[in-house]
């Protein structure tokens, strides 16, 4: 209990450590190959924070477990927008644009719809898998095609310009520190996950909700840490980007792993209860940039109902482990 009550401190500590400097050569990153920070948050850091849940849920494939991969990817969609980004909007407020909620928002919809029918017959194969990798790769294509279009609302920070606080850096030294820091970040939350499981543990908490809530909390932990950094650095359009991108790339190639590996049938319970939580929630993320008044702007309130509604869920898990 002590060993992981240090781990759990340390894991921590390293992981906003390392978030922040991630966060700082993406932003740099972005700037020389002449991205904006959205497709950083998009692609690179999207990419690069979902590969805890890409291992978690390739281990579990190959260990027979496909519930757990499935419930890692879905779960991970829930807490991104519950959590990380409900976090995300108590620290900094986030002005949408609207190419955001014209584009790239439709987008997820579509995919989090389309995703049902991957769940509804309780099975993932290898066809279906193929399917969602290849549709993935078009979305980076397609997300990079509408980048490079000239728009007449620039994403910004409320009141600032995000572009004010990228570091001087040389491509070189960014590239380096990018790496160094992507590491960091998953080997620090590989720790955190072991240590919280471990106190859970052996608090006497079954080992079915940690892995419904602790995994899938802990494997977003990367989003967290990236978003809450970008929102302290004035970069909150790239943390709104993560996590748009996040949620896709869970949705398309995370929860297509046991397919790939180990293809099988999955607990029924994944599209009764876990699919309809995460559709709530992303259609609770688009009724809040999409309605209101303009310029449209997500901000406290918003977050605290993007809380609201993951305790919501947490809710309905408990009283349906009874």
């Amino acid at each position: 209990m002590l060993l992981a009550s240090i781990a759990l401190i340390l894991g921590l500590v390293t992981l906003m450590w390392s978030a922040n400097h991630f966060v700082n050569s993406s932003a740099v990153t972005a700037r020389h190959l002449g991205m904006s920070p959205m497709l950083i948050g998009l692609t690179i850091v999207a990419i690069g924070t979902s590969a805890p849940e890409i291992l978690v849920s390739l281990m579990a494939a190959l260990d027979g477990h496909g519930d757990l991969a499935v419930g890692n990817a879905v779960g991970s969609n829930i807490a991104n927008v519950g959590i990380v980004l409900g976090l995300t909007l108590l620290i900094a407020p986030i002005r949408v644009n609207a190419r955001l909620m014209g584009k790239e928002l439709p987008l997820l919809l579509a995919i989090t719809i389309a995703s049902g029918a991957v769940l509804y017959d309780n099975y993932i194969g290898p066809f279906e898998s193929l399917v969602m990798v290849a549709a993935m790769i078009a979305s980076i294509v397609l997300i990079n095609h509408w980048q490079k279009k000239p728009t007449d609302e620039p994403l910004t920070t409320v009141g600032e310009e995000s572009e004010d606080e990228i570091p001087d850096m040389p491509q070189r030294k960014a590239t380096l520190i990018l790496i160094g820091s992507l590491l960091l970040l998953l080997g620090s939350s590989r720790v955190l996950v072991w240590a919280a499981t471990k106190i859970a543990l052996t608090m006497g908490i079954s080992e079915l909700t940690i892995g419904l809530t602790i995994v899938a909390i802990g494997t977003s932990l990367p989003e967290l840490a990236a978003s809450v950094a970008s929102a302290l650095k004035k970069h909150p359009d790239m943390a709104l980007g993560n996590i748009i991108g996040s949620n896709m790339f869970n949705l398309l190639v995370v929860m297509a792993v046991p397919g790939l590996v180990a293809p099988g049938a999955i607990s029924a319970l994944a599209f009764t209860r876990d699919y309809p939580s995460m559709c709530a929630l992303t259609l609770l993320l688009a009724a809040l940039i999409l309605f209101g008044k303009k310029p449209r702007v997500l901000g406290r309130v918003s977050g605290l109902l993007l809380c609201a509604g993951y305790i919501a869920y947490s809710g309905v898990l408990i009283a349906t482990l009874g």
